[in-house]
């Protein structure tokens, strides 16, 4: 399932040209490619394809004849009917696990999640959410220069078709393209062969500089814009050497169609939660999560971090340890049930935002761990508490003497990663499979899972 699910990032398969320039056509009224067509030339066979649309290269009619190359989205004509289906299975499967077989909230995130995924389907939106997202790229001067996003052209977007600047450069998903790329070699094994054009030179930087950028976008997008890209899977990144500095990578992000916007109160919450997981405050994780309705701390603590988090200590584990499978399963179905206890309270774009950072996760995973991603995330949650222009001096003083107390708590899980990537290397020069700290953290919440779940999850459940 998982390989079969992997093609639907760009891979899918793909519906005739003659479908592709009937939609065309009912959506720009004429014939594109003709003499009174938006495109001069039209490549029929699609360079990518996912499971909503297929994406065709083109080049814009112009006076001159120098019209730009651009990338044609053109949405599949049964996608709205099949997400329609879709949406009601999954709200019949909801109904089902809250009301028969586990006896638990479900059913109420279901209007949520189908709204959002509707909007998939409005190119339109899209390209107004590509333009605000690019805003806010350029306001931040810590990304402007490292992250791009493609300019669209809404004259000729439609709600089914989208029009936008053509990027040259590797796709996220093309593992062995960006090691190559980034002149960097393979230490996971991996066999996926490269399909596109490289610059002579490898860029500055490593996977590393890739991974950074990619965490320092969605860290900001949680924690200081609340606008949230959730579909950043590898499908929806090319890296490319920067335009202006050819020796350096620049990320570019693709797809804008599912955002969440999360209030003010939202990200100061947030933030709340990451900085005390990382500074060990648990009193604080817990008020948060009494805020959210979240009856179980730990379990949403290790879901949101990625690793174990346990607030009972090693005894209450030795008890668990101790019960047959028949125990196990009855105290699971307790504590589940247990883990929302006020669906009300909850904010629903936790479902999103838990999506977008669990992708990110796989992503950094799937390139060899190359950074720290906790911290960065982390730092960008206590900086966001500290740095806030709304607080008093009062306030800000007291968040200044936490953000120093948060760079002290850095320092153990710094050590842990750098000496997972110490035994990395060492595995990697003695011809091992090297494994990465998110490699590290996978096993240890598959142990954790185990051991307060009786749950066996298998080797690559958490693979991206």
């Amino acid at each position: 399932m998982q390989e079969k699910f992997q093609k639907l990032f760009d891979d899918a398969p793909q519906v005739p040209y003659t479908v592709v320039r009937a939609v065309l056509r009912s959506e720009f009224g004429r014939d594109p490619s003709g003499p009174e067509g938006v495109f001069e030339e039209f490549e029929e066979q699609a360079v990518a394809s996912a499971s909503i649309a297929q994406v065709h290269r083109a080049k814009l009619r112009s006076p001159d004849g120098n019209g730009p190359w651009v990338a044609v989205k053109v949405q599949k004509p049964a996608v709205s009917k099949q997400v329609e289906w879709d949406l009601g299975a999954f709200r019949v499967v909801m109904w089902l696990y809250e009301n028969y077989l586990f006896d638990m909230p479900a059913y109420f995130i279901v209007d949520f999640i189908s709204d959002h995924l509707r909007r998939e389907l409005d190119f339109e939106l899209e390209a107004q959410n590509a333009i605000r997202t690019a805003k806010f790229v350029a306001s931040e001067p810590r990304l402007a220069d490292r992250v791009y996003i493609p300019k669209v052209f809404p004259e000729y977007t439609t709600k089914k078709v989208l029009v936008a600047e053509w990027i040259d450069g590797v796709r996220l998903s093309d593992h062995a393209g960006i090691l190559k790329l980034m002149g960097e070699t393979n230490r996971r094994g991996t066999t996926v062969q490269s399909r596109l054009p490289f610059p002579p030179k490898p860029l500055i930087g490593g996977v590393s500089s890739i991974m950074d950028t990619m965490l320092q976008l969605f860290s900001a997008q949680i924690f200081e814009w609340g606008w949230v890209h959730c579909d950043p899977h590898p499908g929806n990144i090319i890296i490319r050497p920067h335009p202006q500095k050819p020796t350096y990578p620049q990320l570019v992000l693709l797809d804008h169609g599912l955002y969440v916007r999360v209030s003010d109160e939202f990200r100061h919450q947030y933030a709340t939660l990451w900085k005390g997981l990382m500074t060990m405050d648990f009193d604080a994780v817990k008020d948060v999560a009494e805020q959210w309705g979240i009856g179980t701390p730990d379990l949403f603590a290790s879901a949101t971090l990625m690793k174990p988090v346990s607030f009972k200590g090693e005894d209450a584990r030795a008890e668990f340890i101790k019960l047959n499978q028949y125990e196990r399963s009855v105290l699971l179905k307790e504590r589940l049930k247990s883990f929302l206890t006020d669906t009300d309270k909850m904010p629903k774009a936790l479902v999103f935002i838990g999506r977008n950072m669990r992708i990110v996760q796989g992503n950094n995973q799937m390139l060899g761990s190359p950074v720290n991603r906790i911290r960065i995330t982390g730092s960008w949650a206590s900086r966001s508490l500290a740095f806030n222009p709304d607080l008093s001096y009062r306030q800000r003083m007291r968040e200044y003497v936490g953000y120093l107390g948060f760079l002290l708590a850095t320092f153990t899980i710094d050590v842990l990663f750098w000496t997972s990537k110490v035994k990395q290397w060492v595995r990697y020069r003695l011809g091992k499979t090297a494994e990465g700290f998110e490699d590290e953290l996978e096993r240890t919440m598959k142990g954790f899972a185990k051991d307060n779940f009786g749950i066996e999850i298998a080797d690559s459940a958490f693979t991206g």
